[in-house]
């Protein structure tokens, strides 16, 4: 299989950042990267371009890591409330992911977060207060607190309803009179004899 050495414009993932230079298939440099605009072939004035790709890189880079710090000072401050549906008792319907923590953060904050920054070593199956990591540059990581309520009012033990009073009806069989259940079976011998006769 041919390879062919290529200046790569954009990041691209598993494969390299801006004004790398990298060999990659003939075939995947003349019919995605090169029409796409993601790289251009390596030749001498395209060498000469390498300087000017690597200080954008760096601009680029200080400025995310810049907004980055600035976004974590502040983010570490905030409180973020997520309401969720549970039961009587408090226990949880599904899960908190970091998909809701994103959308939640944009509603709340107006933060744009991808929830790929946001790391949960597991979903947050309970209410409550909860430590989060954002991973928010390769070199910045910052804390955030998601606080877990429900939607529903949890009944304490103090504020539930007062005992009901002893029930005056009673449920279930009728009870009959016993001088009516000893008429009965009179009646219906009586209208057996007359039947015969």
């Amino acid at each position: 299989m041919a390879k062919t050495e290529v200046i790569l414009t954009h990041n691209i993932v598993g494969l390299g950042g801006e004004s790398d230079q990298v060999k990659v298939a003939a075939g995947y440099a003349r019919n995605f990267l090169f029409p796409q605009g993601f790289a251009i072939p390596l030749t001498g004035a395209n060498k000469r371009r390498i300087e000017v790709l690597k200080q954008r890189r760096a601009e680029r880079e200080a400025h995310e890591f810049n907004a980055m710090s600035e976004l974590s000072k502040s983010v570490s401050k905030l409180i973020c409330v997520i309401k969720v549906k549970a039961g009587d008792d408090g226990k949880m319907f599904g899960s908190v992911t970091s998909g809701m923590i994103a959308d939640e953060m944009k509603h709340q904050f107006d933060i744009t977060l991808d929830k790929k920054k946001i790391h949960l070593e597991t979903a947050i199956r309970a209410l409550g207060e909860h430590e989060v990591t954002l991973l928010l540059h390769a070199e910045v990581k910052s804390s955030l607190k998601v606080r877990v309520e429900s939607l529903t009012p949890i009944l304490s033990p103090a504020v539930e309803a007062a005992p009901v009073d002893a029930k005056t009806e009673k449920r279930g069989k009728r009870a009959e009179k016993p001088e009516a259940a000893v008429e009965k079976p009179k009646a219906a011998k009586a209208a057996k004899a007359e039947k015969k006769a």
